[in-house]
This record gives structure tokens, sequence and C-alpha cells, in this order.
């Protein structure tokens, strides 16, 4: 099959563009150009993309003028100065701030960053600072991140993010079961107490289930 550029819906509602180069047996061999959040962005980054699938190729020369005479640019990769999600990155902080969890965790702009990032888009946290980009933010980077992991593995950590939530919800004495299904057709089942502030997770452990 020949190279092609074709335009998918993302989980976050944008428009993805990419270059499909090659697909057998269903896997297909892509590269990512960018997202898109409206029809002027999609057509600058299918511009780039062709650009990219024909590079090397010459260009005629249609004696369009000189661009050190007029410094109009004709021909050659279009620019794409800035992306920024705005509306959706300022309504993210926002519901990120009333549910508490800014506070929970003292203004940790790393974790803030890396939660609403797999909001826009579930991936890694290598790829995150991918999504942050095209969100328009600069995130940190992945060294810091890595060493912010072991604070945000503390039972501590996870307990004030939970009373947090428990308290936006208006939770009180209560208890919780939680399943988490894989692939595998288990479930890891885990119950969560509310007393008074405090939040309590006991995991029960892995449980085989039946086939589906």
């Amino acid at each position: 099959m020949s190279p092609y550029v074709r335009t998918v819906k993302t989980a976050s509602g944008a428009t993805a563009v990419q270059i499909v180069y090659s697909m057998r047996r269903g896997s297909r061999q892509m590269e990512h150009v960018g997202s898109a959040h409206d029809d002027a962005e999609v057509e600058l980054l299918k511009a780039a993309a062709y650009q990219r699938l024909h590079a090397g190729q010459g260009e005629l020369d249609l004696g369009l003028g000189d661009p050190a005479a007029d410094g109009v640019r004709r021909g050659g990769p279009l620019p794409i100065t800035a992306s920024r999600m705005d509306h959706l990155w300022d309504a993210l902080t926002r519901g990120y701030q009333v549910l508490g969890l800014d506070a929970a965790t003292g203004g940790d702009e790393v974790f803030r960053q890396l939660v609403l990032a797999r909001i826009i888009e579930p991936s890694s946290k290598l790829d995150a600072a991918r999504v942050l980009g095209e969100a328009g933010e600069v995130g940190a980077a992945y060294a810091t991140l890595k060493r912010r992991l072991p604070l945000y593995a503390k039972a501590s950590w996870r307990a004030g993010l939970s009373a947090a939530c428990a308290a936006r919800a208006h939770l009180g004495p209560a208890s919780l079961v939680l399943y988490d299904v894989s692939v595998r057709h288990e479930a890891l089942v885990v119950r969560v107490e509310v007393r008074d502030t405090t939040v309590v997770l006991a995991v029960a452990g892995a449980v085989k289930l039946g086939a589906a």
C-alpha cells in the first residue's frame, strides 16, 4: 500500500492527523503529526503531513516572486507557531481546584499537570509531556517527574486525595467495595472505609472470576 494521511478523533475530542506508512496483519506503522481543535488547524496539519510525506521532492520554479524581495514565503514547510487548548485547560484546572485536589496536594504543579494530561488523553508518564505540549503547557522534565513519584506513592499522599474527594462528595462514615476487572478475568477487591475524616484503604487481593 502507498502511504497516506488520515484523521481520527481522539479521546479528548480533538482531531489527530497521522501519516500511515504501512499496514500488515492489522498493525499500522504510523507517524503522529499533531492534534487540531478546529477545521483551520486540521488543514494546516494535513498540509504539514503531506509535506513530510513528500519530503525530498523538488519544487517547480513557478516564478511566484523572490521571498527576499517582498518578504513573502512561498513553498516549503508550513510552520505551526503555537497551539493551546485554553478553554479545556482552564475548565480542567477549575474542576481540579473545586474538588479540593489543589489544596490536598499543597499546590503541587507536577502532579496537577500529570493528572490533567491523563484526563485529556490517557497516556504514559513519558507521553504526558507531548499531551501537555499540545495543550500549550510546558510540562516538567521527565527526570523531575520520576523524582516526585516516591512522594505520590506514599500512603499519606493517597489519603489526602481520598479525604478531599470524600469531603467534596459529603461522604460520611461508610464502606465502599470497588472492583477493578482486568482482561484476565481477575478482580482486585478494594474496600474503602471512611471514618470521620480518615480514609482507610484495604486491598483484599485478586479474585478469580468465571468466564464471561
